[in-house]
């Protein structure tokens, strides 16, 4: 049995739930990106008068570590990290990407030899991508990549994949390779919830005192 509090600032969408045995109880959203940071600590309260819960009843607290928005990596370590120290709970640390492949993988029914490509928009034509197999396994690890026609070029040779993402957009629009295909992927709060609780079940908790957010890469004002 779990109880887990989610929280996940990495994007332009915030979200913070309640979840047990991967099941979420109740969840909360912001899409105004740069009210992130006040919005946390807010919905968290909120959701616990909603759910009678306590914090104390939480057994692990979850947070996108990254990549993401530099500042709302930030917002959601730091917020995440400060209850694990005073309540005395473990940190899970989760990657942005796996989170978003699990909640495609739930949510679109295709043939097992299929990729998974999240993208995260970060300005321009760059993103945060990475490719996942259907069990999570990677096939390219997360990285920083400037899209241009020959993207991926390699690897949709070779498989069928699926694009998703707040920066798959702008990849659709110079993408004409017959093996990929893009999903608008909603489902990023139940995602949360189930990888959470996986993580939780293997015991699989990050390291307090030293773990940091996923940057990627140096520095922007914002994604």
């Amino acid at each position: 049995m779990s109880l887990i509090l989610n929280i996940d600032t990495a994007t332009e969408t915030a979200q913070v739930n309640f979840a047990r045995d991967g099941i979420v109880l109740q969840s909360l959203q912001n899409v105004s990106q740069k009210d992130h940071a006040s919005f946390v600590q807010v919905a968290i309260q909120q959701l616990l008068q909603s759910a009678a819960l306590s914090l104390n009843d939480v057994d692990a607290i979850a947070v996108t570590a990254g990549p993401g928005s530099y500042t709302g990596l930030r917002v959601g370590m730091s917020s995440a990290k400060g209850l694990c120290y005073a309540l005395n709970k473990p940190l899970i640390a989760l990657n942005t990407l796996e989170v978003l492949t699990v909640a495609a993988i739930q949510e679109i029914n295709v043939a097992t030899s299929i990729l998974y490509c999240p993208m995260i928009d970060a300005r321009r034509m760059e993103v945060f991508t990475a490719l996942y197999t259907q069990t999570l396994t990677s096939a390219l690890q997360p990285c920083a990549m400037v899209l241009n026609e020959d993207s991926f070029t390699d690897q949709l040779q070779q498989n069928p994949i699926v694009f998703f993402g707040s920066g798959a957009a702008k990849w659709q629009a110079v993408c004409k390779h017959s093996n990929a295909s893009f999903a608008v992927v909603s489902n990023v709060i139940n995602a949360m919830a189930h990888l959470s609780d996986n993580y939780f079940q293997k015991q699989a908790f990050a390291n307090l005192a030293y773990t940091e957010p996923f940057y990627l890469k140096e520095f922007q004002d914002k994604i």
